[in-house]
């Protein structure tokens, strides 16, 4: 399987139907007033962390995500149909991050923890809602609201509570394979892991923990150099690190120096983690030479274990600690500074534009505006003064009038195209 831990997609979420303008017609009511239902609510856009999942591969295959609209209002009262919410599912791990702002929106680590990135916009209300004393028979209602769009960058950072470190070749993936049901591809090449490649390993108790084999890390890593610098954001969030060394290298302790080197290179915090070593492939070394690793080893202050993956030798007494120090070690706790998303629910696109097209003809744009246009008959007294008073309110009248604008001349909103009066009245 091949393994993503980047991707970025878009995401919509559904307007919300529009209300409509309509009235009671039933025999033997007499003057039947307002019957316009409301229009529904559209889809909202969520993202779920699913412990089942373990790469963002999906989404190079499918990377934008709409949810449905509302259902426009009905004759009657009947309210329009609520479009069905739509839920992204993400592996455990997964941090969100809003390509416009750059902020970090959400850092789902918990399985089935969901956040909200897209509201579904509002229903429109149909014209029942307006009618009053003095207006029993309302001419207008209102457009549902816009969906929200944007683009997500989704970056994968697994969690494991103990991360698999060592040269290519150290012999982790068959580690992970004698201690877990992990069936990683094992073979004598570098860079035999291109994907981590999580592992749980029962307890003693019948619990468990996860291990994840990370790709062999080479000497300038953390400078991009190979693989390394790919995967060493995966170590960030283990408990802890197991250090596999390859026994039968030139120089094993060497080896050991220059990995936790790329370590400090990369992250304070990554040279800090607690390592338990393993001194691997006993089972290809003389014990002399063995002594000899292991005191090289007690000299720089490590306590190394010796085991054989292949053989299983040893492996017992490093279950046992790597158990140990799982039952002792905390989580990290996540650095990521989650911000406030507003944007997931601000549905207000209540911008405008005015552009003088020539000397007499004035454009209005704008996605409120232009929403409200589309449900106002010019043909309606009523409904085209509640217009005028809405661009009024938002200070559209004001902005056209300092381009200056003319007795007799044009305004476009829309499919609407209305004269300008002084006395502020269209016909």
């Amino acid at each position: 399987m091949q393994f993503i831990d980047k991707a970025k997609i878009k995401i919509s979420s559904g307007k919300g139907g529009n209300g409509v303008v309509a009235w009671r017609r039933e025999k033997y009511v007499d003057r039947g007033g307002p019957a316009g239902g409301d229009g529904g609510k559209g889809g909202s856009v969520y993202l779920i962390a699913d412990e089942g999942l373990s790469t963002l591969l999906d989404f190079t295959y499918r990377s934008i995500f709409k949810a449905d609209n509302g259902e426009n209002g009905f004759k009657k009262s009947m309210h329009g149909k609520s479009a069905k919410d739509l839920y992204i599912k993400v592996p455990t791990g997964t941090i969100v991050k809003d390509l416009k702002t750059g902020n970090i929106i959400a850092d789902l680590t918990v399985h089935e923890q969901t956040v909200l990135v897209a509201k579904g916009g509002r229903g429109g209300r149909g014209n029942i809602h307006f009618c009053t004393p003095q207006n029993r028979a309302p001419q207008y209602c209102e457009p549902g609201e816009p969906g929200i769009e944007r683009e997500l960058q989704l970056e994968l950072k697994l969690l494991a509570d103990v991360g698999l470190l060592g040269f290519p070749n150290a012999g982790k993936s068959t580690f992970i394979s004698r201690v877990s049901a992990a069936k990683p591809k094992i073979a004598n090449y570098p860079f035999t892991t291109l994907v981590p490649n999580l592992g749980m390993v029962r307890k003693s108790n019948g619990d468990g923990y996860v291990i994840a084999d990370i790709p062999g890390l080479i000497e300038g890593a953390s400078e991009g150099v190979g693989l390394g610098y790919e995967f060493l954001r995966h170590v960030e969030r283990c408990r802890f690190l197991l250090h596999i060394v390859d026994g039968t290298e030139e120089n094993p302790v060497n080896n050991y120096k220059i990995i936790n080197n790329e370590l400090a290179k990369y992250s304070e915090k990554l040279a800090k983690l607690h390592q338990v070593v393993a001194i691997n492939k006993i089972d290809a070394i003389d014990s002399e030479h063995l002594e000899e690793i292991i005191k090289e080893f007690k000299a720089i202050g490590v306590e190394p274990f010796v085991m054989s993956a292949v053989t299983g030798e040893n492996l017992d007494k490093v279950k046992y600690e790597l158990e140990s120090k799982v039952e002792t070690i905390e989580k990290p706790v996540s650095e990521v500074t989650v911000e406030e998303d507003l944007d997931a629910t601000n549905n207000d696109d209540g911008y405008w534009d005015v552009q003088k097209l020539n000397k007499d003809t004035y454009l209005v744009t704008g996605g409120r505006i232009i929403r409200i246009s589309q449900v106002t008959d010019p043909r309606s007294t009523e409904q085209v003064i509640r217009f005028q008073n809405i661009m009024i309110s938002m200070g559209i009248m004001d902005e056209i009038k300092r381009l200056g604008v003319q007795n007799g001349d044009t305004i476009i909103v829309g499919k609407l195209e209305l004269q300008y009066w002084d006395d502020e009245v269209y016909k």
